[in-house]
């Protein structure tokens, strides 16, 4: 695969050739061939390697960083602020991209915005994704992986440090260095995980030795969850509009327009945590907010931080007709188990890959649950009840799973219809017909005796071309070597004399024997043929 962007296959050059050799000579020796390939690539740190690696540990880290100061001088400006915390507030600003807790004065911020977060990700994801091949060796995925961790944590340690220093100038309290490290590391982590994983899939499956039907598994639930955070937003969207006039009334305190900007901002940037409770409601879950919570079932009330985002929430008491938004989790798991049925070999009895999706994506939305909620100050704990959302998410998922499940195999995908996962859509046909209908039959009589060239040719226009590109470096032949070095000097035909059978010179020679002969290959049957050619005359 040939391509200008930074991609594994360039790192290690020849490291899978030495790979080959490696284990090639280990065999011929009598010894298990050692997994030493991966440690001799895992040492050889190469130019190509280096600079490989940097881009993916620099790029992203790099853009996110000139974004964030971007914005934070905007800010400042538009505010008319001063700009001595400046660098405490990129710092900080850092630190809540990757959900570090934050204290600012006396107040907690442990409630951070998703969608800083989701960008500087998907960032690490996008670059790793472009780095990886499918051929990656396992030392090659430990020096993406390191890389991707590596140059954000490198920020970090900056960040932690100028925040420290910026404590003095600013209401900013340095952060818990442990907990700055472990959010990065987590973080960063899961989202080069997500990248190799997208292009490197079947061969995981295939290195840890696990089943077919858990790639359609992978698949069903990153379908599901994406259809489930879309649903998350229209439902939220439906809720602004049908609450367009408490919106206004959040904006009153804003007193000009920087403060409107600066609570539109606010409120997109905290988007994806509403979206996500929304969702935990959907499933019958209930949203914390300190003292108030909202459900399906009963509504609390309480005071809920002033912003436009949150003007969104109903008001109690919950109505009956809410129980409606059920349907939609239980829609979507049957579309889950659809997949399922389509994908995979899953029967009433051994519903497997259904089973495994539900349970991804409830540890998805649950992870997601937990990034997404924190503590807000005198507010309190603000988000979902994780354990309830958790077994009510796998539960709807696994049921409703089940009944799109046996729809498929009543009406979509009869039982016993080779899936597009399994090993039987994977295996060869026993039968060898349409090999013969590609091709055509062995025709015995294809030799013919009056072409001198001893073969048929069914195509009279065809025709050789010398300029056809023939690869003649073939490297796959495992027989001896055929060539023969002859010394010798190149003379003119004119200057050789013409010799007789009794070795005197003669003006005129005979014309030589010809004799026909053909080189017989034995090296198929002898284990050690000769290297030297047969001839044979006729």
């Amino acid at each position: 695969m040939s391509s200008s962007r930074n991609s594994l296959e360039r790192w290690t050059g020849g490291s899978r050739d030495a790979q080959e050799s490696g284990s090639t000579r280990s065999t011929k020796k009598g010894r298990a061939p050692a997994d030493t390939g991966d440690d001799v690539a895992f040492l050889a740190l190469t130019p190509e390697r280096g600079r490989a690696l940097l881009l993916v540990a620099a790029r992203p880290a790099a853009l996110a960083l000139t974004v964030i100061t971007v914005l934070v001088l905007l800010t400042l400006l538009t505010a008319r602020s001063d700009l001595t915390g400046t660098a405490g507030a990129i710092a900080a600003t850092w630190l809540a991209a990757h959900q570090v807790p934050l204290v600012i004065g006396t107040t907690s911020l442990g409630l951070l915005p998703l969608l800083p977060t989701g960008l500087v990700l998907w960032l690490t994801w996008r670059e790793c994704a472009r780095a990886v091949e499918p051929d990656s060796s396992r030392a090659d995925l430990a020096w993406l992986a390191g890389a991707a961790v590596a140059g954000p944590l490198l920020v970090t340690a900056v960040c932690s440090a100028v925040a420290e220093d910026a404590s003095g100038v600013v209401a900013l309290q340095p952060p818990n260095t442990l907990a700055a490290f472990a959010w990065v590391i987590g973080l960063q982590l899961l989202a080069a995980a997500g990248g190799i994983a997208t292009r490197t899939g079947h061969q995981l499956v295939s290195r840890l030795e696990l089943p077919e039907w858990t790639v359609a598994a992978g698949y069903a639930a990153r379908r599901t969850v994406l259809r489930l955070l879309a649903a998350g937003t229209v439902v939220t969207l439906l809720s602004f509009l049908l609450h367009w006039s408490r919106i206004g009334d959040t904006y009153q305190a804003a007193g000009n327009f920087a403060g409107v900007l600066g609570l539109t901002v606010l409120s997109l940037a905290y988007l994806p945590n509403v979206v996500i409770g929304a969702l935990g409601v959907l499933f019958g879950a209930s949203a914390h907010f300190g003292e108030a919570s909202i459900g399906l079932f009963t509504v609390t009330g309480g005071p809920i931080p002033a912003v436009p985002v949150l003007a969104a929430l109903p008001e109690g008491p919950a109505a009956a007709w809410w129980l409606v938004f059920l349907l939609v989790p239980a829609a979507l798991g049957v579309l889950n188990g659809l997949d399922c049925g389509r994908t995979s070999p899953d029967q009433a009895t051994s519903p497997w890959a259904t089973l495994v999706s539900a349970a991804l994506v409830s540890m998805a939305l649950t992870l997601l649950g937990a990034i997404g909620g924190g503590v807000l100050g005198s507010f309190g704990a603000i988000g979902l009840d994780l354990p309830l959302f958790g077994l009510l998410s796998f539960g709807w998922l696994a049921i409703a799973g089940y009944v799109g499940l046996m729809f498929a195999r009543w009406f979509v995908v009869p039982v016993g219809t080779a899936p597009a996962f399994t090993e039987a859509a994977a295996a060869p046909e026993d039968d060898d017909h349409s090999y013969f209908e590609e091709h055509g039959e062995y025709d015995e009589h294809a030799y013919d005796d009056d072409d001198p060239d001893g073969y048929y040719d069914d195509d009279p226009d065809a025709e050789y071309h010398e300029d056809d590109d023939y690869d003649e470096d073939y490297t796959d032949y495992d027989g001896p070597e055929l060539e023969v070095e002859v010394e010798g000097e190149l003379v003119e035909e004119d200057d050789v004399p013409a010799v007789t059978a009794t070795g005197e010179s003669a003006t005129t020679a005979p014309p030589p024997d010809i004799v026909d002969a053909e080189v017989v290959d034995t090296h198929e049957s002898d284990p050690d043929p000769d290297p030297r050619p047969y001839f044979r005359s006729r």
